[in-house]
């Protein structure tokens, strides 16, 4: 078994000890004065579960802890992580500002060291938040009102935030990268090493279910120094590897340890999956065969508390629901899920298309923001074998005028070569649903009740919507001008959305009054695009229902409307 600590905020690089200080704070409106309320920390005050509960936006809020801290011994170093603060963060402490950190969805930490002393200190943070379109807010709405499709604002400490001890020469980051081809794995050890400073080495080791696969050694000489370690075994498979799928979610132990002058000075704990995704003509190719997708789209939001999750069983739970329902991938619809999410789609072969937090304006300003802080999101994630695709992009938010201006296509075109110049591997999918410019995958979304009228749609008129002379959507073409189809994978990224008619909210066309007739039109549309033989996947409309939406399999509160069993005997059928 892999390493695991249950909890640990950051699964892909652990350590042994660490301080997680989520719990009871301090808190304030708008200016530093705290006179007695309390938050728990890391719901935000928009939630019930953070003890406040209070919709009303608030553009400043403040937050205050006392934690006891022992001074690191010499040669060690106190670094302080926040995983999500939503939108900037100011972080003092004992009244020293010791940073900042713009953008919501990325994690950002701090070494601490030279501010704290031994016993209590104090920690206060001051996050900033607006109703700003500009912002890349996802589905944060920036009205005061939730409307269509856009709830509540998620203001300040949303993720967890924590304390780890390390030593003097640590490792910051990994960045894994299997090589299935050549049976081996590239791991880029990123340290806070200055340039030329020798004397390090890193102790490599790789573990397949406890048997030790491999082992190296080699000299760090820079911050960033990649090792390549070879995985062909037979003592671990009569076959010499270990390949990760949805069907055999195999995963490779790595142990980083650095060593000066024979002494150790750090040592983290990671995996990999041994695998590759890659497009071959009109399909989607994982370790070499064609990927059928049977995709779920899922916001991550929680009726206590939105798009924080309740706890790590709250995460493990809705993964389970989605295996049940016959899905073998989630869309993480319009947010950078907490980490230990995609830990757990790791563990259980669950397929992941990471998607950016939208912004709803083009500026030199939004670009800039959008641009940042995607670069943070697929560093940080990058080693996930879940993550099989990119989306920066959905529905043209943020571009609206994608289709014809020039600067926003651009804008497009370079953020999926930036991805690339990252992560040569994976697809990018640029503006999913329609309006494509540069992408590895064609997305359409089409909300047809009827599945014969869907499949006549894409049968008949197949090559008219791929060539922009018929829209798939209301208003909206496949590709902006200047594009063309020049057979890439096609897949329906969006579709379903049923709801009751009981329920008070909205779903996508008329509500159903009964599962009989929720089953027969959910089976009529699935089955109608499982028979397109050029259409290699598809993505229904949704997991469970949100806020004012109430077009989910599963209700808010997560309780199945259907029985699964008969969601998944049509997800998986035969056609």
């Amino acid at each position: 078994m892999h390493y695991y600590k249950k909890d640990y905020p950051r699964p892909q690089l652990v350590r042994e000890n660490f301080t997680l200080l989520d719990g009871e704070w301090d808190f304030a409106f708008d200016r530093p004065e705290f006179t007695g309320t309390k938050i728990r920390v890391p719901f935000t005050f928009e939630t019930g579960l953070s003890g406040i509960g209070d919709e009303t936006p608030h553009n400043s809020v403040w937050y205050k802890k006392e934690v006891k801290v022992s001074k690191p011994a010499d040669g060690k170093r106190l670094i302080l992580h926040f995983e999500g603060v939503d939108h900037e963060a100011f972080v003092y402490v004992n009244g020293k500002m010791i940073g900042s950190h713009k953008g919501g969805y990325s994690r950002f930490s701090f070494d601490i060291t030279e501010y704290i002393t031994e016993g209590l200190n104090e920690i206060k943070v001051n996050a900033t938040d607006e109703l700003d379109p500009a912002m890349p807010r996802g589905k944060q709405r920036w009205i005061e009102e939730n409307f269509g499709c856009w709830y509540v604002q998620t203001t300040g400490i949303w993720k967890s935030v924590w304390m780890e001890e390390v030593g003097d020469t640590y490792v910051k980051e990994l960045k894994i990268t299997p090589d299935r081809d050549n049976g081996c794995a590239f791991v880029s050890v990123g340290t806070n090493l200055p340039a030329n400073d020798g004397g390090h080495r890193a102790k490599a080791k790789v573990y397949f279910e406890g048997k030790e696969v491999t082992s190296l050694e080699s000299d760090i000489t820079k911050e960033a120094d990649t090792l390549r370690l070879s995985l062909f075994n037979t003592r671990i498979c009569e076959w010499g590897l270990r390949e990760w799928a949805p069907d055999h979610p195999d995963l490779y132990d790595v142990e980083i340890e650095l060593v000066k002058d024979g002494k150790s000075v750090d040592k983290v704990y990671s995996y990999f999956g041994l695998r590759d995704i890659r497009i071959d003509g009109d399909k989607v190719l994982l370790n070499g065969e064609p990927l059928y997708q049977r995709l779920i789209l899922d916001q991550g939001y929680f009726k206590d508390s939105h798009l924080t999750p309740p706890s790590e069983e709250a995460l493990i739970k809705d993964i389970d629901s989605i295996l049940a329902l016959g899905y073998n991938g989630v869309r993480k619809h319009q947010k950078t899920e907490d980490e230990r999410f995609l830990y757990w789609c790791d563990v259980k072969g669950v397929l992941v298309w990471s998607e950016m937090a939208a912004a709803y304006t083009f500026s030199d300003e939004a670009v800039s923001e959008f641009t940042k802080e995607w670069i943070e999101i697929v560093r940080q994630n990058y080693s996930h074998p879940c993550i099989i695709t990119w989306t920066p992009f959905n529905e043209s938010w943020g571009i609206r005028e994608v289709k014809r201006d020039r600067r926003q296509q651009a804008f497009t075109e370079s953020i999926y070569h930036l991805t690339k110049a990252i992560d040569p591997m994976r697809p990018v999918i640029v503006n999913d649903g329609w309006e494509h410019t540069v992408s590895d995958i064609i997305t359409l979304h089409d909300y047809e009740e009827k599945g014969e009228v869907l499949y006549k749609r894409y049968t008949e008129y197949k090559d008219d919507i791929l060539s922009n002379r018929v829209y798939h959507s209301r208003y909206r073409s496949a590709f902006a001008y200047g594009y063309k189809y020049d057979g890439k994978p096609v897949i329906i990224s969006e579709f379903g959305g049923i709801a009751f008619n009981e329920e008070g909210g909205w779903g996508y066309g008329n509500k159903v009054t009964n599962e009989e007739d929720f089953l027969k039109r959910f089976d009529s549309i699935t089955t109608a695009i499982k028979k397109l033989d050029y259409v290699c996947g598809y993505c229904y409309t949704q997991v469970s229902d949100v806020q004012q939406e109430i077009n989910g399999l599963l209700t808010e509160d997560r309780r199945f409307k259907i029985d699964p069993a008969k969601i998944k005997e049509i997800n998986i059928r035969e056609v």
